[in-house]
C-alpha cells in the first residue's frame, strides 16, 4: 500500500481585493503594473471576524459534501498555518471539534508557510504508510492579509488568504509503479528568516535602545523582496535537481510542474533557469494571489479540473519560501486523476 491523494477542495473567502483598488494607494503602482509585476489580477481577503480556523472548516466540510470521505472516516488531521487562531490552544485542537471530528483522531498544527503543503505530504505518508492512519486529512490555511501593513504595496499586492482541505488515503501500487508519494526532499536555512519575518509577533519582545524610535513593524510582516528573490534563484534549481536525482528521473520524464505560487515574475526566472517547457508548467495565481501554504493544493486542483493530470503522470511539486525553507516530492496522481476523468465522460 502506497500513501495518495485522493481529493482535494479549496475555500476563499468572500472579500476580494482587485488592483484598481490597490492602484488608488499609489499613483506610482497602476492596475495594469500590479499585474503585469505579479501575475496576480485579484486576491480574496479575510474580514475582520474570519480566521484561520473559518477557512480550514469551510474547506474541509467541502471536501465531506464532495462525498470523497466521511467525516467520520478521519483518523488524523494535520493543519499547516502561521496565522493561528491563538498561540494555544492547537487550532487543529478548534478545527477537530467544529468539524464534528472523532475524540480518537491525532490533530496537529504544522508552522510552516509556503513549503508547508510538501512537508505536511511528507508527515502524512509516514503516518499512513506505517499504520497510524488511514484516512488523514492535511489544511493548508493561512490569513497573512492580517499582517500586512495597509500601505505596504510590496506585501500588499501579493498576498491573499485561503484554505485547501487535501484527503490522503492508502492507495493499492500496481506492481512495478512508482509510489503515489515520494521520494521527499527538504531544506532549511534558518539564517534567511529576518528576510521574512513578523516580528514580536512570538514572546521574544523587541527591547529598543533608549534612542531608538519604536515603529508599527511590532506584529506586522517584514518582506526583503530582492533578498528572498536571490535565495529562490539559488535554492530552487538545486531542489529540482535534488529531487530528480533522488528519484532516478529527468526532467523529461516529469510530465507536470508544479511551484508555490510566489508571483508571476519569480516563477518565470525559475521555469526559465531551471529550463521547463512552458506547457508543462503550471500557474495558478491570478485570481487568489499568493495564498502561502495553499498555493500547490489550489494549483493541483485546478490542474486536476483542467484535464492536466493523468493517473500515472509524475507531477514534481516545489515549495519553498519563509523560514527559509524548502521541499519538493514526486507525486502520482491516481485516483485523485481518474476522478476528474470518469466526471468528463458522464
Amino acid at each position: 500500500m502506497t500513501a495518495a491523494i485522493s481529493a482535494i477542495e479549496f475555500h476563499i473567502p468572500p472579500g476580494i481585493l482587485a488592483n484598481h483598488e490597490l492602484a488608488k494607494i499609489s499613483q506610482d503602482w497602476s492596475a495594469q503594473k500590479i499585474e503585469a509585476k505579479t501575475g496576480i489580477l485579484e486576491r480574496h481577503i479575510t474580514s475582520r471576524s474570519e480566521c484561520s480556523s473559518d477557512l480550514a472548516v469551510a474547506a474541509a466540510e467541502k471536501l465531506f459534501t464532495s462525498g470523497a470521505v466521511r467525516r467520520e472516516e478521519i483518523d488524523f488531521l494535520l493543519l499547516c498555518t502561521q496565522s493561528p487562531d491563538y498561540l494555544l490552544p492547537t487550532t487543529a485542537c478548534l478545527v477537530q471539534e467544529r468539524l464534528g471530528l472523532s475524540n480518537a483522531v491525532g490533530a496537529l498544527d504544522v508552522n510552516l508557510g509556503c513549503s508547508g503543503f510538501v512537508y505536511g505530504l511528507g508527515l502524512a505518508k509516514g503516518l499512513i504508510e506505517s499504520g497510524q492512519a488511514r484516512n488523514l486529512l492535511l489544511i493548508t490555511a493561512d490569513t497573512y492579509s492580517k499582517f500586512i501593513r495597509p500601505q505596504d504595496l510590496n506585501v500588499r499586492t501579493l498576498f491573499g488568504d485561503a484554505a485547501a482541505a487535501t484527503l490522503i488515503t492508502n492507495e493499492s501500487a500496481p506492481d512495478g509503479s512508482s509510489p503515489a508519494m515520494g521520494p521527499f526532499v527538504y531544506g532549511t536555512d534558518g539564517g534567511g528568516a529576518e528576510n521574512l519575518i513578523v516580528r514580536q509577533s512570538g514572546l521574544r519582545v523587541f527591547q529598543p535602545d533608549d534612542d531608538t524610535e519604536l515603529t508599527d513593524d511590532r506584529g506586522r510582516l517584514h518582506m526583503n523582496g530582492p533578498q528572498i528573490f536571490t535565495f529562490t534563484l539559488k535554492a530552487v534549481p538545486q531542489l529540482v535537481n535534488a529531487i530528480l536525482q533522488k528519484s532516478g528521473r529527468t526532467m523529461d520524464d516529469v510530465d507536470l510542474f508544479i511551484f508555490h505560487q510566489a508571483n508571476q515574475y519569480m516563477l518565470d526566472h525559475l521555469r526559465q533557469k531551471i529550463g521547463i517547457p512552458e506547457e508543462r508548467f503550471y500557474y495558478a495565481m491570478k485570481h487568489y494571489g499568493n495564498t502561502v501554504s495553499s498555493t500547490i493544493p489550489i494549483a493541483l486542483k485546478h490542474a486536476q479540473l483542467d484535464g492536466r493530470l493523468h493517473p500515472d503522470d509524475a507531477v514534481m511539486l516545489v515549495g519553498f519560501g519563509v523560514g527559509y525553507s524548502w521541499g519538493a516530492t514526486l507525486i502520482r496522481p491516481g485516483r485523485f486523476a481518474a476522478a476528474q476523468q470518469l466526471k468528463a465522460a458522464a
